[in-house]
């Protein structure tokens, strides 16, 4: 018996936020689901189905896989967001806010190989079992949890230095973070040195932005006028680096590095993401 288009309609938020993990695109996803209903319509499927939403997730994870060694072929690099139009990024950015997506981890997924990322999705993510996983990857049970573990390894944070200045220079820039998010102008010139430096590459300033302001005062009326940036921002290792990533619809657009000295804020510089930078995880990345 096919699956009824209301089974379909029941199970699809749950293939849209698989589709999502896998492809890092709503659009995509979207695209990935509708693809995976054809399939199910047309398709002779089991002469009874016991879980419409297993089937139909294992169907649409198969249609992501194949769009993912497409990419892979085609030796596509990770978009970054200056690339996709602005209504895409907007989807994107609505689902991470919606389903409180960890945007760090979405970053670092599209990273992974196809396997790999099919693999870890789905179990470490969605709690499917291997022996389905395998199915989707039409592997063997130990070579779909190899996958996994080899995804594991690749989004674990390397091992850094535990030095007590290191973690109280990382709380102070935490704290500008935080306060820049809000537009607390107060508190970031609290934090900012009085003699702070702030440098940006001009393609990330609107057209005649200075690409340095000096002193706490205007740089932190600028940045309160940059909040909704911030608040689009993560943790990660940039090229080996700690530093904020801003990434709308974790698609990464900027850098955010910041320096401290006595305690305070001293130089913050920011430039555009690059096709060839290398992001790691700063801290164990949460599970959404």
């Amino acid at each position: 018996m096919p699956i009824t288009v209301e089974e379909f309609a029941t199970a699809r938020p749950h293939l849209l936020s698989v589709a999502h993990r896998m492809l890092g695109s709503a659009h995509d996803a979207q695209d990935a689901v509708q693809t995976a209903w054809l399939r199910a319509a047309t398709a002779r499927p089991p002469a009874s189905i016991e879980n419409p939403s297993a089937w139909l997730t294992t169907v649409t994870a198969r249609v992501c896989l194949d769009e993912l060694r497409a990419r892979r072929r085609r030796d596509e690099a990770p978009l970054l967001a200056d690339a996709l139009p602005a209504a895409d990024l907007a989807a994107d950015e609505a689902v991470l806010r919606t389903e409180d997506v960890s945007r760090a981890l979405m970053v670092l997924l599209d990273r992974l190989t196809p396997p790999q990322q099919v693999a870890y999705v789905l179990h470490d993510l969605f709690s499917i079992p291997f022996d389905r996983v395998a199915e989707v990857l039409g592997a063997t049970v130990p070579s779909a949890k190899q996958h996994a573990s080899r995804a594991r390894r690749r989004l674990a944070p390397a091992r850094r230095g535990g030095e007590e200045s290191g973690r109280a220079d990382q709380q102070i820039v935490d704290a500008f973070m935080a306060a820049a998010r809000t537009g607390d102008t107060r508190m970031m010139i609290h934090l900012l040195a009085p003699d702070s430096v702030r440098d940006a590459e001009a393609a990330l300033l609107p057209h005649g932005g200075r690409t340095t302001v000096t002193g706490a005062s205007d740089i932190a009326a600028e940045t309160a006028r940059f909040r909704d940036r911030i608040r689009a921002a993560c943790r990660l290792t940039v090229n080996g680096r700690p530093m904020y990533v801003i990434a709308p619809g974790g698609r990464p657009f900027a850098t955010i590095e910041i320096d401290t000295a006595g305690g305070q804020v001293t130089r913050i510089t920011l430039r555009p993401a690059r096709a060839d930078d290398r992001f790691g995880a700063l801290e164990p990345l949460t599970a959404l």
